[in-house]
This record gives C-alpha cells, structure tokens and sequence, in this order.
C-alpha cells in the first residue's frame, strides 16, 4: 500500500515539475513571439525618388515580421497620391506636399525623410559648376550648347522626369522657380532611368536624387556648392525636397507599424543616410 501512495505521488510530483517547466517555457518564448502576430499586407506605390529606402525598409520590415507582406511600387509622386487618395494602396509617397485639390481626400502626411537632389552630366561634359541663371536657362531651353556656359562645343541633351513626377515638381520650384521646362527633351520614368540615359548620351544632363548617384553620371556643383548631406543641413545646397508618406485617415495595423518602424530612430539614424538620404530631423520638417 505504501508502495502504491509512494508511486502516486512521484507521479503527481514528476506532472508538476513538468507543468512548470511548460509555463515557463512558455513566459520565455512571449516576447520572441510577439513579433509574428502582426500580418497583413502594406501596399505602397509613388515616388522614385524614395523607392529606395521604402524598399529598404521594407526588406527589413519583413524580416521582423515575416506575416507581413509589403509590396512596394514606383510610378511617381502623383500617381502615389493619386492612388492613395484612391484607396487603390494604404500609402502613397510623394517628393512634395499634397495639393490643395487632395484636401478633401482625408490624407494624412507622414514626413520620413530628407531627399537631396542633384543636377548631374554626361561624364564628357568639362564644367563642374552651374550658376542658378545657367541651371533654369538650359532647362527652360534658353541656352543649347554647353560652349554658353564655358564646356565643349556640344549640344546639350536634357533627360528629366514626366509630370506625374515629384521630381520635376521640386526642381521646378526650387532652380526654375515655377518656369516651364523646354519642350526638347526625353522624358523617362524613374531617377534609375534617367541616370542610366544620361551615362548613355553625350551632353546629357538631367537630375536624380542623392540614392541614386554613381560614378557613372558626373554630379555638378550648384551656384559653386557641392551636395553633401551637411550642405543641405546648413542649407547652403538647396535642392532637396522634404519625403512624404501619406495615408487615408490615420494608419492601423500592419500599415501603422510599418510607418512607426520608418520613423524609430535606429532607422532614421542608420538606414536613412545609409541609403542617401537626410533624416527628417536633420533639417526639420514642416
């Protein structure tokens, strides 16, 4: 009889330490777990000049929370407010702030980051410098040839970005101070492809974002300051053009905290320069 009691209890006694063993198994896995219950799928379409560090961010999103699916598109900064005010995706982002005509499309701006933007060359083009006047002249077509303004005797090709774009838009306001562009030049659809066109052609200038600058294309000084991330900071380089994210009404879920994981300051600190951008911190958003 006492044999049975004895086994009785080491039986109660082995289920015991064994449940105790589970639960806290279980308390030690919590926080390891608690990444993977967010899912869902974030759709974001817009702007090439962020496509970058939206993919980026994306890609690390991703790893973070492996339920959630992030599909990020370019197609320039109006078509992303065009869709997002559409709800066609959850965010649409935009080198310029939302015209007045979105004001009743219920957006929300998320401001993410800093985007300095270059005017850069064909390599064989000599000069290294633009005066603003120079700059608006050849975009607007008044000057031609780069002889006008001290490079080879060449005609100047100029490669730029559709109006959908928020490229265009900032370059318009910010080195052609609202002029049209001229009509004699070959329009493309992303900073990626309006690099690799003017790599291609002699004479070629055009203007792509900071992510998107390589040996391959030369980038010119501007009114005799060149880009880097500290000019722009103390605002002696002034083309740059402030990143916007925007939602329909105020994000959730998934969406929510993929904007929040942009804005945490080990991305904006590490990522976003890391990618070619400022953080928007560095010159203060508005």
């Amino acid at each position: 009889m006492r044999n049975a009691k004895a086994s009785r209890r080491l039986v109660f006694s082995l289920f015991a330490v064994l449940v105790a063993a589970v639960v806290v198994a279980a308390a030690g896995c919590g926080p390891a777990r608690s990444a993977d219950t967010l899912s869902g799928t974030v759709t974001v379409s817009g702007s090439t000049a962020l496509l970058p560090l939206v993919q980026q961010a994306a890609e690390d999103f991703m790893n973070l929370h492996p339920n959630v699916n992030v599909v990020v598109s370019g197609g320039g900064s109006f078509t992303g407010l065009q869709q997002v005010a559409a709800g066609s995706v959850n965010i649409g982002d935009s080198d310029v702030a939302a015209p007045s005509d979105y004001a009743s499309a219920g957006l929300v701006d998320h401001q993410v980051a800093v985007a300095p933007f270059l005017i850069v060359v064909n390599p064989d083009v000599t000069i290294d410098n633009l005066t603003p006047q120079q700059a608006a002249d050849i975009f607007t077509g008044k000057i031609t040839n780069w002889k006008e303004v001290g490079g080879p005797d060449k005609p100047i090709a100029i490669i730029h970005r559709a109006m959908s774009s928020g490229s265009r838009a900032t370059i318009t306001a910010i080195v052609l101070h609202g002029a049209h562009f001229t009509d004699k030049a070959t329009i493309l659809n992303s900073n990626g492809d309006v690099r690799q066109a003017i790599r291609q052609t002699p004479g070629a200038i055009g203007y792509i974002d900071a992510a998107y600058l390589d040996s391959s294309v030369k980038a010119l000084k501007y009114n005799g300051v060149a880009y880097s991330p500290e000019n722009v900071a103390n605002g002696s380089y002034p083309i740059f053009a402030y990143e916007h994210m925007y939602t329909k009404g105020e994000p959730t879920g998934a969406t929510a905290a993929f904007l929040e994981y942009i804005m945490s300051a080990d991305f904006q600190n590490k990522s976003v320069a890391k990618a070619g951008f400022l953080p928007v911190s560095a010159v203060g958003g508005k």
